[in-house]
């Protein structure tokens, strides 16, 4: 049996290993994949492992071998779902893998916006401490979070750990989502009271044909000046250049995003020159714990599925 991994650096560095497949047949690895070379790398393999790269009907229709194809993430909407099942190719993702260091990510996200430690820690080293001749001096005004509300859209399992952590923090937390949550100690908002009421909002939302661009120009003028966003979810929930005009105008103070529309960002992007706004390269989700925890994952669902009980499907 032929198993290809199609990109597989994007999940696995020099730290982990994908040997582990080859307990179930001949293992090829390529660390990324082109369009034009998918094809000629899957045409007669029967399982397929994917992250991001985008396995279409036309490519399906190439491939007759495929059985089963691994979706090494949790989102597959680089999987077309309906020619797979169709052809009754069998599709896994990995549902949850990455909650706790997505929320971390989130709070170290928010911290650097509030304490500035790494614009502090580079005035440092330049010398500005050595010799401005007093013991303490500060960049850009410090914030406590104390007191201070925090929106989160999305109360999935980040939403709720991002929540738990925001709370010990002396936090106010509230959300919003498309239904309301029972059981959690949360109060529900609308979406303009949450925008219109938080000092900080935290996106912790999949994404969906509804909420595409949810922050853009008139959903920014709904939120305090003052307002720090931060966004570790999906990239297309914002409306980055709307994001980028309301940072330069200072109509909201700060903003954090590990995700963005297009990834990597072109070098031309006005969020790369937008006031006051953090930008991390889509690392939430890749402590070493919770990349291992997903191979580990992906690697079950092929087992399970080869046993004729599959698990974590989506076809």
């Amino acid at each position: 049996m032929k198993i290809v991994v199609l990109d597989g650096k994007t999940l696995v560095s020099d730290d982990l290993s994908y040997d582990a497949l080859k307990q179930f047949g001949d293992l090829t690895v390529y660390d990324s994949t082109e369009d034009k070379d998918i094809v000629s790398r899957i045409s007669d393999a029967e399982i397929v492992f994917v992250n991001k790269v985008v396995i279409t009907e036309d490519t399906l229709s190439q491939c007759p071998s495929i059985r089963y194809i691994g979706e090494m993430a949790t989102g597959f909407n680089n999987i077309d779902i309906e020619a797979c099942k169709k052809r009754n190719i069998t599709v896994t993702n990995i549902p949850t893998y990455g909650t706790e260091a997505v929320a971390q990510h989130t709070i170290a996200l928010l911290l650097e916006l509030t304490n500035h430690v790494g614009l502090h820690n580079d005035s440092v080293k330049k010398g500005e401490w050595s010799s401005g001749g007093h013991f303490s001096y500060w960049k850009k005004p410090l914030m406590e979070l104390k007191d201070k509300k925090m929106g989160i859209i999305g109360l999935g399992r980040i939403g709720q750990r991002t929540a738990l952590i925001a709370s010990a923090l002396g936090m106010e937390v509230f959300y919003h989502d498309y239904m309301k949550k029972e059981g959690v100690p949360y109060p529900y908002l609308s979406l303009e009271e949450l925008l219109s009421s938080s000092d900080v909002i935290c996106l912790h939302c999949p994404l969906t044909s509804e909420n595409y661009h949810l922050i853009n120009k008139e959903t920014l003028s709904f939120m305090k000046p003052s307002v720090l966003l931060i966004n570790a979810s999906r990239g297309p929930l914002i409306d980055g250049a709307a994001l980028a005009e309301a940072l330069n105008d200072h109509r909201i103070q700060g903003a954090a995003l590990d995700v963005t529309e297009k990834e990597p960002l072109e070098e031309n992007d006005p969020l790369l020159t937008a006031e006051n706004l953090i930008l991390t390269p889509h690392i939430a989700w890749a402590a070493y714990e919770s990349r291992k925890r997903l191979l580990d994952i992906g690697i079950e669902n092929l087992r399970q599925y080869l046993k004729g009980n599959p698990v974590n499907r989506v076809a």
